[in-house]
């Protein structure tokens, strides 16, 4: 078990427990902040805490995750069109469509399912039952490269590159309009929208920093080809962010992209991924080639502008 200890800022009194745990970089969602504190695992002055509590600054709590348990999801032979691949980590190039990990409507065909199959027992056991081996996630929609690793190792430097952002993830996306910079940044935070807990948006209430950097490769009469850089991992935060400057991404309903006839799919492809292997010590770049739905959809927007 690892303990944790958490001091409550002056911005953060009065917000609930549970709902500020879970922002925490060693819990992954707030139904598992709810758990541990259901279990008695998070205390301050050696006394449970419930989990409905509004915390005042200066408080400190501590906090007790157990280790992750061993896989005990099904490994299923799901064909993976892998990238990259040593004994220490493996990437992926997840197709638009595939979970990545076993969630309530989605038990089984996820990318996990298919990495038990093809590694083994190897994947690292720090994500958790559910998520062996997965440092980061794509949504279902979203296409393109996810690294997975084989042991704890790994996953301890990964996630630690992940936080100090030497681990980079670019990606590519049409949105609606036409950006009138060549290039720019969204530095806006992002939580849990307080009028719908399905989605994610830009908020100052328990939300996290979020970074986003984009420039544009092709114009369009109605639509920008863009290429993005994740300074931060948040939920949804490409698709969010492009949404909060009125740009929101093609064929994104849930944040105000429209589905324009013939140009239905959420334009979103993770076009590469640069990172220190864990083992080596040696930067590895890597680079997939547009999807065939995305290059037709591009083929569909009209003639590029001059």
């Amino acid at each position: 078990m690892t303990e944790k200890h958490i001091e409550i800022k002056a911005q953060e009194s009065g917000e609930r427990i549970d709902a500020l745990l879970a922002l925490h970089s060693d819990i992954r969602s707030r139904s598992q902040a709810a758990r541990l504190l259901e279990q008695g695992l998070v205390t301050m002055n050696g006394a449970a805490v419930g989990k409905s509590r509004r915390v005042t600054a200066g408080e400190v709590f501590s906090v007790t995750i157990p280790e992750a348990a061993p896989a005990s999801v099904q490994a299923q032979d799901i064909p993976l069109d892998v990238v990259y691949e040593d004994g220490d980590v493996i990437v992926v190039n997840k197709p638009r469509g595939m979970v990545v990990h076993p969630a309530p409507g989605h038990g089984d065909g996820t990318l996990v399912n298919a990495l038990l199959a093809h590694c083994g027992p190897s994947l690292s056991g720090v994500g958790g039952e559910m998520r062996p081996g997965i440092v980061h996630r794509i949504d279902k929609d979203t296409s393109g490269l996810i690294i997975a690793a084989k042991n704890d190792m790994a996953h301890q430097s990964l996630s630690a590159q992940l936080k100090d952002r030497s681990l980079s993830r670019i990606y590519d996306a049409v949105v609606h309009g036409s950006l009138h910079e060549d290039r720019g940044t969204v530095n806006a935070p992002i939580g849990r929208d307080p009028r719908n807990r399905q989605k994610m948006a830009v908020t100052e209430r328990n939300s996290r920093p979020a970074v986003t950097h984009w420039e544009v490769l092709t114009r369009y009469s109605r639509y920008t080809y863009i290429r993005c850089r994740l300074e931060t991992g948040r939920t949804h935060q490409i698709r969010v962010h492009m949404a909060h400057i009125s740009h929101p991404l093609l064929g994104d309903t849930v944040y105000g992209g429209r589905r324009d006839k013939g140009l239905e799919t959420q334009c979103l492809h993770a076009r590469g991924l640069k990172f220190i292997h864990p083992a080596t010590g040696e930067p590895v770049e890597l680079w997939t080639e547009l999807p065939d739905w995305f290059q037709t959809a591009l083929n569909k927007l009209g003639p590029p502008l001059e």
